[in-house]
């Protein structure tokens, strides 16, 4: 974990310019950039590297296909990339490209000194060839039909004059570093992957082609011009020309603290090739080389042909960038593959932005105009709330391991326990009954806890949504910089008194899918038909969705009096307060067994009086001969979560 005031690095891989960006392409860059601004956030001096990877017969094939030199093709793809990045707010430093003269310089130099070093040598070559994944493979790697075994595309038998790295020579180096450097790759699943492939024994690679000329050229000092160099070894060397290696070395210092982002299937191109030629280069290690995994789409395989690879700026343009980067840390532990559909997004943006984040924000805005003219002071929160605040405390402890060892989604979850405590401390302590009692100076005291743990929570979130944590700071009066995440998280200092500013919602309800789906869809039924309801009772799923089903927190209940069947409830739905519900359940429920029990509401129910009370919902039971039962959740769940 870096110290106060580091020099840190971070980097995606650079992205191949065969295709467009994709939502991997996304992910991997969403991470980093998160993890770069969380280093800023903490004061350190950051460097984030991103760009586009442009060498190779595969592109070199590519750019034929279309009619384009290849260099154009290369800049146009490119263009993409730092077009998206540019789009998505990426807060990266320097976008590179191996087309770059000073990246070709850097190359060269290194290629010199390996050479000198006695770790490059001349001979020839023969072996199966795959242009998709740039490798080759000897034939009892190979798939039938002398397939290539990551890709599963045809290979050629490729008999040609090679230079080659003496990566046998480095076997024992690698397995010592991963012995003693815990954390190189991570996750450590992926590392124990990595180890068990070099102690099956490394063999010499492959690192120049005469077949094709869209490449680095060798030194002018081994006068060998026919040579360019294998896509590999000029790709990983980008990490360090990016900061001048081989020109002006004066961003070298970075280097002493590189964290690498990857998707695992470059995983061991980064994990064995990329630390060997290091260590050729008496250059320092990577403190982390870390592998996500892949993207499925409503569970399967993305590609062309089925139509369903998904476009990271729709999404990000239909949804919300900021949704869909916190759906994306969110949704999947890191390493494992994950799985995207409109429905898990709009159910995270919903649930966990909407009813948690954004609605807390709702209910301290509307709890301070109703009692205190907008006016939020922390004075007396230790007092009435010393044990939330411990709370809240405990859990945020050790939170920033989980930014520096790849684990987003539980950083995120670790915050959401801490907005939980805020929501769940509104219905415990009911400032609004406080408010009835006298208690002002209590009730006060309850919205200024809740602020303050929305302010630390905003801090933290702010690398991950950066713009939603700018308003929510702008509207509290703090600043999202490095004296206020001191202040807030390490120093545990509470809000001045502040005036809240007043915020449209942060995250308005989502109803259905905005992406039209791509396959052929059934024609929507029309308004006349929509209300029309069969005589055999059948709905349209339309009619069914107008009923809004939410759960709900029972916090009180009583018996309403004359009434031999009515009980007066008082539910959480994670709104600005609580709803009260008249149900006719007595004869099967006493009010004390209701309490902290959950229950399926009717939401959008039209409020209606029962023997004068208000009663703002209806709850959903089931009842037969034995008796009457509430529909309740099968495990716990928010208040306010959607049911359908």
């Amino acid at each position: 974990m870096p110290k106060t005031c580091e020099k840190v690095y971070i980097t995606t891989p650079i992205y191949y310019v065969n295709d467009v960006p994709h939502i991997g392409h996304a992910y991997t860059t969403i991470i980093a950039d998160t993890l770069a601004r969380y280093s800023r956030l903490k004061g350190h001096d950051t460097f984030f590297l991103t760009g586009t990877d442009e060498h190779g017969q595969k592109i070199e094939e590519a750019a034929k296909k279309r009619g384009k030199s290849t260099q154009a093709y290369a800049d146009e793809i490119s263009g993409k990339f730092h077009t998206l990045w540019d789009n998505f707010d990426i807060s990266y430093d320097k976008f590179i490209r191996t087309t770059d003269e000073e990246h070709k310089k850097g190359v060269q130099k290194a290629f010199e000194v390996m050479y000198q070093k006695g770790d490059i040598y001349k001979d020839a070559y023969e072996g199966f060839y795959c242009v998709s994944c740039e490798t080759f493979f000897t034939q009892t790697q190979l798939l039938e039909d002398e397939c290539c075994p990551d890709c599963g595309r045809q290979t050629s038998l490729v008999k040609e004059e090679s230079y080659f790295f003496r990566l046998s020579n480095y076997e024992d180096k690698l397995l010592d570093w991963y012995a003693n450097n815990e954390n190189c790759v991570l996750p450590k699943g992926k590392k124990n992957e990595v180890i068990n492939f070099v102690k099956q024994g490394l063999h010499d690679l492959s690192i120049t082609r005469t077949s094709f000329d869209w490449g680095v050229k060798l030194p002018k000092s081994l006068n060998d011009p026919k040579h360019v160099m294998y896509v590999w070894l000029d790709a990983l060397m980008n990490y360090i020309t990016a900061l001048g290696y081989g020109n002006d070395a004066k961003n070298m210092a970075y280097w002493n603290n590189c964290t690498h982002l990857v998707g695992k299937d470059i995983l061991r191109f980064h994990a064995i090739y990329w630390p060997a030629f290091l260590m050729s280069l008496d250059l320092p290690m990577p403190k982390h080389i870390a592998a996500h995994g892949w993207w499925t789409r409503n569970g399967e395989k993305m590609s062309k042909s089925k139509g369903n690879v998904v476009n990271p700026k729709e999404v990000a343009d239909a949804y919300g960038l900021e949704n869909f980067r916190y759906f994306m840390l969110r949704e999947v532990p890191f390493g494992q593959d994950g799985d995207f559909s409109q429905k898990a997004l709009i159910d995270r943006i919903n649930s966990d932005l909407g009813n948690d984040l954004g609605n807390l924000m709702n209910r301290i805005i509307g709890m301070s105009s109703k009692y205190s003219n907008l006016v939020i002071d922390s004075t007396h929160v230790p007092t009435y709330h010393d044990k939330e605040l411990k709370e809240a405390e405990q859990i945020l402890e050790n939170i920033e391991s989980y930014i520096y060892e790849m684990q987003p989604n539980r950083y995120l979850e670790t915050l959401w326990k801490v907005l939980t405590i805020a929501n769940q401390s509104i219905a415990t302590h009911e400032p609004w009954v406080k408010m009835k009692e006298g208690k002002t100076e209590e009730a006060m005291a309850l919205v200024a806890l809740v602020a303050n743990l929305l302010a630390k929570v905003t801090i933290l979130l702010s690398p991950v949504m950066p713009k939603t944590c700018d308003k929510i700071a702008a509207a509290m009066h703090f600043k999202i910089d490095t004296p206020h995440y001191q202040k807030l998280y390490h120093d545990k200092v509470l809000l001045e008194t502040f005036t809240i500013e007043k915020l449209p919602a942060l995250f308005p309800r989502i109803e259905e899918e905005v992406i039209p789906a791509k396959e052929p869809v059934e024609p929507a039924p029309k308004k006349e038909e929509k209300k029309k309801v069969s005589t055999d009772g059948i709905i349209t799923i339309d009619q069914f969705f107008e009923t809004k089903l939410k759960i709900g927190t029972i916090l009180s209940a009583q018996e309403v009096k004359k009434s031999d069947r009515l009980l007066q409830l008082t539910v959480d739905l994670a709104e600005e307060e609580p709803r009260q519900i008249i149900a006719g359940i007595k004869e099967y429920y006493a009010p004390a067994d209701l309490i902290g029990t959950q229950v399926c509401v009717v939401s959008n129910l039209k409020p209606a009086k029962i023997m004068g009370l208000l009663s703002q919902g209806m709850l959903l039971a089931a009842k037969d001969k034995d008796g009457l039962s509430l529909m309740r959740p099968e495990a716990p769940k928010r208040s306010g979560t959607p049911v359908g």
